[in-house]
């Protein structure tokens, strides 16, 4: 089954489908396809590329380097994307306070930040999770203080994504402990990381990478205007950043790549006198998958405009368990060689890849934050 498109629609994803494969490096997308770890400079080059035909910010308003696309050509440009697996522009600047910065931010901040957000001259990173507050994020305790034209900013974060190569962090502060509600009393602030007082200490995962951090913050002086919006009202803003957050993480374009290489993968694994998709049991599961990927397509289609919600959470919650059970297939036809950690072979790099999207079930907001969204704003409970 496939998407019905116009013509219009189909000209418009040929045009991108062409453009992605002509310009985008083919060593930077083969080791997407492959599953090889992308360095710094692959990001920043394919981005830039990107900003330079105007894709690289769709989303955003027109005024900020935004398109006026329809949600199919919104759900083209991304899915065209994951398929010629073109690594997505920085989720940190793109996804996320880009958008709060051009609703929300002084013309000051978004005159100075969101070009060069758009650019990936800037490399953000997020400053939401402690270490007593990842899924109950308002719990958070880091501080800042009014102190003249400064905050001063002391705490801690952690699984701080990419924040080795960060130069600025969204970090959600709170500047009124004694608000009676949790989320009333917190701020958003840009936080430059080379201010004295920023230490960045690496976190081994199991899966070998080092993608995320501690980050401490020991009396971190930050401009007072560098606070996004009004003082405590950070709640309201970090909401309105998950949202879009968690739309992007269903990753159904990826899916998309994964089932596609089990596929050929299965083909060739000769099992008895047949081969591995031959097996009608493994078929079925695959078959079982394709279709919970396209329906979840479907639901990403008609979701596009409402990104927060119930809708987002449902992306978030379903795209993380299509992405969970398709690497657990890869390790299934990998056998053996998922045991040798090799990462030149694809067979070694299926079990890095099970292993890293287990993490998919927590960041963002954890399966069981997403049920609880879905319970009380789709179900009513």
């Amino acid at each position: 089954m496939q998407l019905a498109l116009t013509g219009d629609e189909i000209g418009f994803r040929n045009h991108l489908r062409t453009l992605y494969r002509r310009e985008i490096p083919l060593e930077i997308r083969d080791a997407v396809r492959e599953g090889r770890e992308l360095g710094r400079e692959d990001l920043v080059t394919t981005q830039r590329i990107l900003n330079a035909h105007h894709i690289a910010v769709p989303n955003w308003p027109q005024q900020w380097g935004g398109r006026d696309w329809t949600p199919i050509q919104r759900h083209i440009w991304q899915d065209e994307m994951q398929l010629a697996c073109v690594p997505e522009p920085l989720t940190f600047n793109v996804d996320m306070i880009g958008p709060v910065l051009a609703r929300f931010g002084s013309e000051e901040l978004k005159v100075r930040f969101l070009a060069p957000t758009a650019n990936l001259d800037i490399w953000w990173c997020q400053g939401f999770s402690e270490p007593e507050a990842g899924s109950d994020l308002a719990a958070l305790r880091t501080t800042a203080i009014r102190d003249g034209d400064s905050y001063i900013v002391t705490g801690q974060k952690i699984w701080t994504s990419a924040a080795q190569y960060a130069d600025w962090m969204f970090c959600l502060v709170r500047t009124d402990p004694g608000a009676v509600k949790q989320q009333a009393g917190i701020s958003l602030l840009l936080l430059p990381m080379d201010a004295p007082g920023v230490t960045v200490r690496p976190i081994a995962l199991v899966d070998g990478s080092s993608e995320v951090n501690e980050v401490f913050l020991d009396q971190v002086r930050v401009p007072a205007d560098h606070l996004v919006g009004q003082e405590n009202q950070g709640w309201t803003y970090a909401k309105f950043l998950l949202g879009n957050e968690r739309i992007g993480m269903a990753g159904i374009g990826r899916t998309k790549v994964r089932l596609s290489t089990i596929k050929a993968r299965a083909r060739q694994t000769r099992v008895g006198a047949g081969t591995l998709l031959d097996d009608p049991l493994f078929a079925a599961r695959l078959a079982e998958l394709e279709n919970d990927t396209l329906a979840l397509e479907l639901l990403q289609l008609g979701a596009t405009d409402a990104k927060t919600g119930g809708s987002a959470s449902i992306l978030k919650l379903c795209g993380s368990e299509l992405q969970q059970a398709a690497t657990e297939l890869m390790l299934e036809v990998a056998g053996p060689g998922a045991l040798l950690p090799d990462a030149t072979q694809w067979a070694g790099r299926s079990t890095a890849a099970y292993l890293n999207c287990r993490k998919t079930s927590i960041y963002g907001g954890s399966t069981e934050v997403q049920r609880g969204i879905i319970a009380s704003t789709i179900l009513g409970l």
